[in-house]
């Protein structure tokens, strides 16, 4: 495995999934795609937008959110139409680089959420007792719509433990509540398309990701 970028600290077990030097009450949102220059980088900037617009928490309660791509352009800049659709949703696109997945990330994770079916099986393939806590995005979306939030723990309890308790009711869901087509938990690839496209799979993300957000703190997004 290869060893952590610097300044993450050190792998201490992966029973507790954390890193020395890390606080151990973060929760760890992973967003996977193909090159992590299109629909990851686009889903883990409006996923950090609509935290810290609903929390107004640079550190949004100890949830960190990042991406990586399964044949990741590493340290590429995302795609310019990505940065524009971002800028039209008031979401920073700042400070991006590409990152190929590694086996590092997944371990880190508490939550991985994919664009498609293909890249769920390609992290579940590197192990990591990842099955359980990797869905696509549209998938887990529509597990959490499922979930009467009266059923998780309260707010009160921190947003950690609220969000691990989250992932475990969307796993115990997934054998029962199934998608109606194969298609309908796919996010599909702009790469190379015009901006027209690129902005019709962004309004899917920031769509599937607000039920989302709103089941991890809470509060719902602002009218």
């Amino acid at each position: 495995m290869t060893a952590p970028d610097a300044g993450r600290g050190i792998w201490d077990g992966e029973e507790t999934r954390t890193f020395t030097g890390l606080p151990r009450d973060s929760f760890r949102i992973l967003h996977v795609s193909t090159g992590n220059v299109c629909r990851s980088p686009i889903t883990e900037r409006l996923t950090r937008h609509a935290l810290a617009d609903r929390l107004g928490d640079p550190l949004w309660g100890g949830l960190i959110v990042e991406s990586a791509g399964t044949w990741g352009h590493e340290g590429a800049p995302m795609e310019a139409n990505a940065e524009a659709v971002l800028a039209e949703f008031g979401a920073d696109a700042s400070g991006f680089t590409g990152r190929e997945l590694l086996d590092e990330h997944v371990i880190m994770a508490d939550l991985v959420l994919t664009a498609t079916r293909d890249h769920r099986q390609q992290v579940i393939s590197m192990g990591h007792s990842a099955g359980l806590r990797t869905f696509t995005l549209k998938e887990f979306t529509r597990l959490v719509k499922a979930i009467d939030p009266a059923t998780l723990p309260p707010l009160e309890e921190g947003l950690v433990i609220r969000a691990r308790a989250l992932v475990r009711a969307a796993a115990a869901l997934r054998g029962w509540l199934l998608a109606p087509t194969a298609e309908a938990d796919e996010v599909f690839d702009p790469y190379g398309a015009p901006l027209t496209f690129f902005r019709s799979i962004g309004d899917e993300i920031n769509e599937a990701l607000d039920p989302v957000v709103t089941a991890l703190t809470g509060v719902r997004a602002r009218a």
